[in-house]
């Protein structure tokens, strides 16, 4: 099963991953990463289905897909 990795000190809260989820899984967090930015979270991961596109859209390398 897929589990989607976070690493929420490199989030700048630009949300393209939550775009990118086909199953719509990601959402941003209403606290803030030691940045001072919202950052991204999955709080279903047992629905990812590792598809990476989220992972993919990062420009800050926040997400990884362990298979």
């Amino acid at each position: 099963m897929p589990k989607p990795i976070f690493f929420q000190e490199r989030c700048k809260g630009c949300a393209l991953c939550t775009v990118a989820c086909p199953k719509k899984l990601l959402v941003m967090s209403k606290t803030f990463n030691g940045k001072g930015y919202n950052f991204s979270t999955c709080p279903d991961a047992s629905e990812c289905v590792g598809c990476c596109l989220c992972a993919r859209s990062c420009p800050d390398i926040v997400i990884e897909i362990h298979k």
